[in-house]
């Protein structure tokens, strides 16, 4: 609609300024005419033949005669006439209209011929065109007075008025039909990319213009369409970036938390919530998450240890630095429980072998310095410090070798030796094995077992150390006169081994300790029966590898029930680990 306007406004504005020069010059033409007809006409000849008829008695009529005669050129007609003027008043004498000339006008032309000097300036703002002149002689003087009243001017100004406002409303009719053929040609394509933005705008990255032309506007729709393209494009690659970001944040163990300047959170992927024992809100602030921890300043990053319940986070603290946003902070959360857990772990290990070599060392150095400082000692005595020493001894031996077997396993380095053996018979063997040692406790040792049993797979040697690991802790802890029960049955996917007491049982709050190395109930009765606190460690060990579970149950006062599964089949043989 604009270039319509426009269009519209520029095709007037030629159009008045053509008329109005075309009228002026139509005018123009006019007065120049008039003024070369009378130049023309009054000669000098022409005028010396009038001075000398103003010497007649009769010289106006003279005069109107002479003028007459010249009515042709002078371009005398309805609408030009002449007058015969006194030269002392201007008074009408006699002319071509007496009708005008009695109320004939004294203009300023007749005023100049009244000083005597010939009146013959035009103007085209009057409504007529005239010319007077001073006409002298013995008998009188006279003024020649001719008068148009532009009739004919009139007219044809007014015909051309007529035309040049029918070609302006032709013109603008024109203008208005072709400026709508160049706005529709123009302002389409311009609409068409309007749209095309609109639609990027509402996220259509993958919208194309169509290209029509060529020019100015092709181009431009096809750096649009472009354009379009490469956003497209672009938009596409952050989409997987972020995806991937989204994956990332999503599945990663360790938590992530993001906090804007403000302190609210922004992100908080679900491990962070696992962790921080919470659920992601928009209202959440950076104190409530982390109680008692200071954020950053700059671009400082602080690591702090931070404690939910029974759980130990270190959580890395770093500034968000954006060009045109205040500063934020991130966290990443990471659990060190476990490796806390191991630590402590590794120095109980390490006291725990120091107590339970330096034990049995004192023994002999003590029983050794005594047999060396005494000569006299009774042979009794000197055989019982002797068996003393050599009982030590083996108990060193024995830790030394539990140690290196765990430290295999740990490793993966113990040499399993995977068959298939049958169940029962590793069983029979086991209570054989044991009931000589039961019987010596008076203990009614049993053994139960499912028929048939399937064959298994993996070490048996192995397998039977964990079965007479486990009858030999019933055997020691059991009260003699006691009930022991070894079991054997068959379960999905395997076979489960149980080996039930009514011993002294162990107290609740030692079971989740009772596999950690090193880790006895009874202590003192432990080392008074030679254990080396390592034997259920090993169980362990060896049953994972064998990819089965071994747990316990128990009651103190009441007995203990301990429980190992196996499979029938390994995935893994010889050598590998599952």
């Amino acid at each position: 609609m604009k270039l319509v306007l426009i269009l519209v406004l520029l095709i007037l504005s030629v159009m008045i300024v053509v008329g109005t020069l075309l009228l002026n010059r139509v005018s123009s033409y006019f007065l120049d005419d008039f003024s070369s007809q009378m130049e023309e006409v009054f000669t000098q000849r022409f005028l010396s033949e009038l001075s000398s008829a103003c010497a007649e008695e009769n010289a106006p009529d003279l005069l109107r005669e002479m003028i007459a005669a010249y009515s042709g050129p002078l371009g005398i007609d309805t609408n030009r006439d002449f007058y015969i003027l006194s030269d002392n008043s201007g008074e009408y004498l006699t002319g071509s209209n007496d009708q005008l000339g009695i109320n004939l006008e004294i203009t300023p032309n007749i005023i100049h011929a009244l000083n005597g000097q010939i009146g013959s300036s035009l103007s085209s703002t009057n409504d007529y065109m005239d010319i007077a002149i001073p006409i002298s002689g013995e008998a009188g003087s006279y003024i020649l007075y001719i008068k148009d009243n532009k009739s004919d001017l009139s007219e044809l100004t007014w015909m051309l008025f007529s035309i040049t406002v029918q070609v302006v409303l032709f013109g603008l009719l024109f203008s208005v039909l072709l400026s709508f053929l160049l706005s529709k040609t123009m302002t389409i394509p311009i609409e068409n990319i309007t749209k095309g933005a609109l639609r990027l705008a509402s996220g259509e990255f993958d919208s194309q213009i169509e290209v029509h032309s060529d020019d100015e506007i092709g181009v431009l729709t096809q750096t649009f369409n472009n354009m379009a393209r490469s956003l497209h494009d672009a938009m596409q690659d952050m989409a997987a970036e972020r995806n991937k970001l989204n994956t990332l944040f999503l599945h990663m163990t360790d938590g992530v938390a993001a906090f804007d300047a403000s302190n609210h959170i922004l992100h908080m992927n679900p491990a962070a919530e696992k962790m921080l024992g919470m659920t992601f809100s928009p209202d959440l602030t950076f104190e409530e998450v982390f109680h008692d921890v200071k954020k950053p300043s700059g671009s400082d990053t602080v690591v702090v240890d931070y404690t939910v319940e029974d759980r130990t986070y270190q959580v890395f603290l770093a500034a968000l630095n954006t060009p045109d946003e205040p500063q934020g902070v991130m966290a990443v959360i990471h659990d060190v429980t476990e490796q806390h857990r191991l630590e402590l772990t590794r120095r109980e290990f390490v006291a725990n072998v120091s107590h339970e070599l330096r034990t049995p060392l004192t023994s002999i150095k003590s029983y050794t310095e005594t047999l060396l400082e005494t000569d006299d000692l009774p042979e009794d005595l000197r055989s019982k410090f002797l068996t003393v020493i050599n009982n030590e001894a083996d108990r060193m031996a024995r830790i030394v070798k539990d140690l290196l077997t765990l430290s295999r396993l740990d490793s993966g380095r113990l040499d399993m030796k995977f068959t298939t053996f049958p169940l029962d018979k590793l069983m029979g063997s086991v209570y054989d094995a044991m009931l000589f040692e039961a019987k010596n406790h008076r203990h009614e040792l049993t053994l139960e077992l499912d028929d048939p049993l399937p064959k298994i797979e993996g070490d048996r040697d192995r397998i039977e150390q964990v079965v007479v690991n486990i009858v030999a802790n019933a055997v020691k802890y059991t009260p003699d006169g006691g009930n022991i029960v070894m079991a054997a049955r068959n379960v999905k996917d395997g076979v489960e081994i149980s080996v039930t007491d009514n011993g002294i049982g162990i107290p609740r709050e030692d079971l989740p300790r009772l596999f950690e190395r090193f880790y006895r109930v009874d202590k003192a009765r432990s080392r008074e029966r030679g254990g080396t606190g390592l034997g259920l460690a090993i169980a362990q060990e060896i049953v994972r590898y064998h990819n089965g579970t071994i747990r316990a149950e128990s009651k103190l006062g009441a007995g203990t029930n301990m429980t190992v599964f196996l499979p029938l089949k390994q995935k893994y043989l010889q050598g590998e680990q599952a």
